[in-house]
């Protein structure tokens, strides 16, 4: 069975919360904005993008981590410094690792993460929060692409097994039954397979991992933990963009990446077999399916989630990731706090949301996005 399409971006809507983020994006980034006084302080307000609320945000805030959203960050900056006068937010895609590091040494206001803190980052965390604790606030999701180009292909399935022994250096040609399996009718060529993975610390790759642990735990023996490339053998690249542009540029390759970077690559994805009854494309409306069964596993002002990556829920794509914003609860630095909890405030509001779907993620599902709505504003 040889499908012709390419996986593109698909648009999703999630309840209320997700609509075209296209007249957002129109107004927001209009050059001809006039400018009104906040409701608050001093802060000014462009017409086009009023309903962003300042709050007294003022000067940089730095942040760094998770490159899985830097495309959502990009356009939630954009959007907030062209309401907000004299506001900078600087956030460096260095991958979740890096953004921890960063937060626990007090570097940076917040930590953008792919996994939730692990309990000994958390109390690390506490040495620089003081009278709190780093927190995580999820805030996008999306799907993990597996991208590859194989010429003539244009649409490949595979299942975890299979994904799971082609980057663990088991299945190394194109052309091999398991893969013909589940491509009958497809040309696959006798081909080394090209396998491209992160170089560096990255929440994207501890979340494959926990996919191929759950879905295919006969054949990914390694620790689902880790934010490090765990196999021997393969390919590596710096972030997602690095994995993506390697993909892109290589002939019988493959890799994994959040789907934006394929889209805005023009990259062929891979669609799963879950056992449902058909094959999952990656999509923001089919990871949509799968996030909204996440559980809420922190408590207090934590928002960690549990994902199921076993799922067979017809349509719904298994291999997500939902990226943490980390910050203390309490004992922000007072200087930051105020533009802390309004670019914040304004990325999870429905306002802030809206933009993701068109930009290949996955919005919020409601009772989550709810929640963390109420954690922002007690940030302290």
């Amino acid at each position: 069975m040889k499908l012709s399409r390419k996986n593109g971006l698909r648009a999703s809507a999630i309840g209320a919360l997700v609509v075209s983020g296209a007249l957002v994006l129109s107004a927001c980034g209009s050059d001809n904005n006039t400018e009104t006084p906040a409701k608050e302080g001093g802060t000014k307000t462009s017409a086009a993008a009023s309903n962003i609320a300042c709050e007294g945000a003022k000067g940089q805030l730095l942040a760094a981590g998770s490159s899985a959203q830097k495309n959502a960050m990009d356009l939630w900056v954009k959007n907030f410094q062209a309401a907000c006068s004299g506001v900078e937010i600087n956030y460096q895609a260095i991958g979740s690792g890096g953004g921890i590091t960063k937060f626990n040494q007090g570097q940076v206001a917040f930590a953008g993460s792919d996994s939730a803190l692990k309990e000994e980052e958390v109390a690390e965390s506490a040495k620089i929060c003081k009278t709190g604790k780093g927190v995580n606030l999820p805030m996008v999701g999306g799907p993990i692409a597996i991208g590859y180009k194989l010429e003539g292909v244009d649409n490949l399935v595979l299942d975890a097994a299979t994904i799971a022994k082609i980057f663990d250096n088991k299945i190394t040609k194109w052309n091999d039954p398991a893969i013909a399996k589940l491509n009958p009718g497809a040309k696959l060529p006798d081909s080394g397979i090209q396998a491209f993975h992160r170089s560096d610390e990255s929440g994207t790759t501890q979340n494959l991992g926990k996919y191929l642990s759950t879905a295919a735990a006969a054949d990914w023996k390694h620790d689902p933990k880790s934010k490090s490339w765990p196999a021997q053998g393969g390919q590596a690249a710096n972030g997602s963009s690095g994995v993506a542009t390697a993909v892109k540029d290589a002939e019988g390759s493959i890799g994994y990446f959040e789907l934006s970077y394929a889209t805005a690559n023009n990259i062929s994805t891979v669609s799963i077999n879950t056992g449902a009854a058909a094959p999952v494309a990656a999509s923001s409306e089919n990871a949509s399916k799968a996030i909204a069964a996440a559980k809420v596993k922190g408590t207090g002002s934590d928002v960690a989630l549990s994902l199921d990556y076993a799922t067979k829920a017809e349509g719904a794509y298994p291999i997500v990731l939902v990226t943490y914003e980390i910050a203390c609860d309490k004992g922000n630095k007072a200087e930051t706090l105020p533009t802390l909890k309004a670019f914040l405030n304004y990325t999870v509001s429905e306002e802030g949301q809206k933009v993701l779907a068109e930009a290949g993620y996955a919005p919020l599902p409601a009772e989550i996005a709810a929640k963390v709505r109420a954690i922002v504003p007690t940030l302290s």
